[in-house]
């Protein structure tokens, strides 16, 4: 390893002393001095100016630049000073338009009454929570600006003062410090951008970007930094990513055409519609990947209801066609069983191979999930082994070692973000060569998260919705603002009921209390009434499904669906409510994902703002997909004001998935959204924003396919392959290989 890079491999214990080391690790997740250099300031005050206090989030974490307004101590009995000798001190910080109260109890108080006086201007860090309806910061921790003494003028010395991602257990200022201490070691950062990519794009050098982000002289500094360091995690992830994709096509794959009068033939030929130009289109994408000699990659993305499933069939029965094997993952076993009975549904007699009744080309479908009694599945097993079924359907039941294909040939998973990367990976592991493989997903992702997240797959977008399907209305029901309306919702129910129609009630929980912790202790401690309502549990599927059969929908048929019933059970309640058997079905969102239920016209969610957006979009989707319009009624108890409400807003006023996905993101931290597609790994994104920068990306992206493909080794750029080893940490490592 060449000794330039060893500065920033040096581990922070041997620089910063082991506590504050361990605190970095265990919680902010850094570990060397290079890391901490990556840790960038997530903004910055300006020492004349002071923090917004208006615009705090609820309980995060947070750091204020503000002066003090007053203090004062006020003593009260209790408990532990039954003689009114408590004590309680409490400071109204202030930035001049805004307040914040600070609280600080018993022997806590002392210091900050002495170092807290009206006028002094500090940095106060805490959890911001709410108290008689108004923000305060409960015992936080502080570090005064005094602007003079030797510590305060080196650490503080620029107008701007750098504001660190911090947590509870080490303020932001310390960051501050250790960040200090380690500075000068970026002088030695192996700079990952090839020089003429640096220069024809005007980009400053690392060493000189990581010390302009961490201390700033001017806004402009700040400005430059960061577009260097965004161009840094761009190109770096996307090289990676070309790699991958460089790598996949180099691998063999047996190419799987369609007979010309085989089983997809017989299979148009009794379509009782036509395909979208959207299918057809996409369709012509799918086929023309597996007729080649490296395994497909691709990734489907169709709206809730655009017909995925039908397009994913076409598939496989190519691949079936031509002497392959096709298998379908999805993530939950009441899903592997709907796709299972929509995909036989959909094939009639050329799903009855081998049996009386199957037609010339018919294979045979079958189904493996977890809880099939032995006898079945060992017939499943057999069917898979000796190539006499065609297609099978499952859930990760499918990996295990036991299950051997005769050919595998394709690979169809559902819903991406809910499969682990060593699950494709197991699962290529069982063709003879690598089979193709196909992705969907019902969540829209706008195009440069696919780029991001997804971008070793080719993307597909199927974006029309098929005929005769009808548009859903959404609206939000504002519970506590408004009552009557949660009356009318349930009336609205029953109408639709009433009209031969049915009805789901979705909830965010099941409710036998195994999953809350009931604490008598806590309980005995009592809120007030509005600490009540914002803290109260979530609603729960038993106590709803209970309240409404013996109030507003009295007399329907009333049934629940829950994860934690034996799946027979829930495969009986979905038969009987798909059979019509059942008017109402309350569910925890077991229900999210390929339910099909056309003759369901209405939703209501309770709770809704405990959801995200396109959990609700995905919901809202079980709905209108008949002939008859689908109703979507969002309740809530939260104030019109609040972020929540304007996100259910949003949800209401469009069926845009992609769309919602931009607000969705926009809502959350991008952060979010590579974690849960890297099953877990720690974002790397630090300044990149996958939405603002989409410019940024799709450069770099294609800077980095040519320059893997005039270099694949990357020879002749240590600095890169220096930064792609860090990246690719070892989860990530793991994520890319298996992707």
């Amino acid at each position: 390893m060449p000794a330039l890079e060893e500065p920033l491999k040096q581990p922070l214990k041997s620089v910063l002393g082991p506590a504050t080391a361990k605190v970095m690790a265990e919680h902010l997740g850094l570990h060397t001095v290079g890391d901490l250099l990556h840790h960038y300031p997530r903004r910055y005050e300006e020492r004349g100016q002071l923090t917004h206090l208006a615009d705090l989030p609820m309980d995060e974490h947070v750091t204020v630049v503000a002066q003090v307004a007053d203090a004062r101590l006020h003593s009260f009995a209790s408990s532990r000073a039954p003689r009114g000798k408590g004590q309680r001190l409490e400071v109204t910080i202030t930035d001049g338009s805004g307040r914040l109260q600070l609280v600080f109890f018993g022997n806590g108080v002392h210091k900050p009454h002495k170092d807290l006086l009206p006028g002094t201007r500090a940095m106060f860090a805490g959890k911001v929570s709410v108290f008689n309806h108004r923000l305060q910061l409960a015992h936080p921790a502080y570090e005064l600006l005094r602007g003079d003494g030797e510590e305060a003028v080196e650490t503080w010395a620029g107008s701007l003062i750098p504001l660190y991602p911090a947590t509870a257990k080490l303020e932001s200022w310390k960051i501050g410090k250790a960040v200090q201490t380690v500075l000068p070691a970026a002088q030695e950062a192996l700079d990952p951008l090839p020089p003429a990519l640096r220069e024809g794009r005007g980009l400053l050098p690392l060493p000189e970007a990581l010390l302009k982000i961490h201390r700033p002289a001017t806004k402009a500094d700040i400005a430059d930094a960061r577009a260097r360091l965004k161009w840094d995690e761009a190109f770096v992830l996307q090289v990676a990513l070309a790699r991958r994709r460089y790598a996949d096509a180099q691998l063999p794959a047996v190419a799987r055409r369609p007979r010309a009068d085989g089983l997809l033939t017989a299979f148009d030929d009794r379509l009782p519609f036509t395909l979208t130009e959207g299918q057809q289109k996409v369709s012509r994408e799918i086929f023309a990947d597996l007729a080649t000699e490296h395994p497909m990659h691709r990734l489907l993305q169709g709206e809730v209801g655009s017909g995925k499933t039908l397009v994913a069939l076409r598939a496989m029965l190519a691949v079936v066609d031509a002497g392959g094997q096709a298998a379908m993952l999805a993530p939950t076993e009441v899903l592997a069983q709907q796709h299972h009975r929509s995909v036989t549904e959909m094939m009639g007699d050329l799903a009855e191979g081998g049996m009386l009744g199957g037609t010339e080309h018919a294979t045979k479908v079958v189904l493996l999930t977890g809880s099939m009694g032995a006898a079945a599945r060992r017939k499943a097993l057999l069917d898979l082994a000796t190539g006499e079924a065609g297609i099978v359907i499952g859930t990760h039941a499918l990996i295990e070692d036991k299950v051997q294909f005769h050919d595998l040939g394709l690979v169809v998973v559902d819903e991406q973000h809910r499969f682990g990367v060593e699950q494709r990976d197991a699962l290529r592991g069982k063709g003879k060569q690598p089979p193709h493989l196909l992705v969907m997903t019902a969540t829209p992702i706008p195009r440069t998260v696919a780029m991001t997240v997804f971008g070793d797959l080719e993307t597909s977008v199927l974006d029309q919705l098929p005929a005769g399907r009808s548009p859903i209305a959404s609206h939000v029901v504002p519970a506590a603002d408004k009552p009557h309306f949660l009356a009318r919702a349930w009336e609205r129910v029953r109408e639709e009921v009433e009209n031969g129609h049915q009805a789901y009630v979705v909830c965010p929980r099941i409710g036998d209390d195994i999953d809350e912790a009931a604490d008598p202790k806590k309980a005995a401690k009592k809120k007030s009434a509005e600490d009540e309502a914002e803290k109260r549990p979530p609603l729960a599927v038993l106590d709803v499904a209970d309240h409404l059969a013996k109030g507003p929908l009295q007399g329907l048929r009333v049934e629940v669906l829950h994860g934690r019933m034996h799946p027979d059970d829930k495969d009986a309640v979905m038969r009987r409510f798909a059979a019509g058997d059942t008017d109402v079905l309350v569910a925890t969102t077991v229900i999210e994902v390929g339910v099909n239920v056309p003759n369901a016209t209405a939703m209501v969610i309770m709770d809704a703002d405990r959801f995200g957006v396109s959990q609700l979009h995905q919901l809202r989707g079980r709905v209108g997909r008949g002939s008859a319009p689908g109703l979507c009624l969002l309740v809530t108890e939260m104030p019109e004001a609040s972020a929540a409400r304007q996100r259910l807003n949003a949800v209401a006023a469009t069926l845009d998935g992609f769309e919602l996905s931009r607000i969705d993101l926009e809502q959350r931290r991008e952060g979010d959204v590579l974690g849960q597609a890297q099953s877990g790994a720690r974002s790397s994104l630090r300044v990149l924003e996958v939405i603002e920068d989409e410019e940024v990306i799709g450069e770099a992206r294609s800077e980095a396919m040519a320059l893997v493909t005039a270099d694949p080794d990357l020879d002749h750029l240590p600095g890169l392959r220096t930064a792609l080893d860090a990246l690719l940490d070892e989860e990530r490592e793991q994520y890319l290989e298996k992707g």
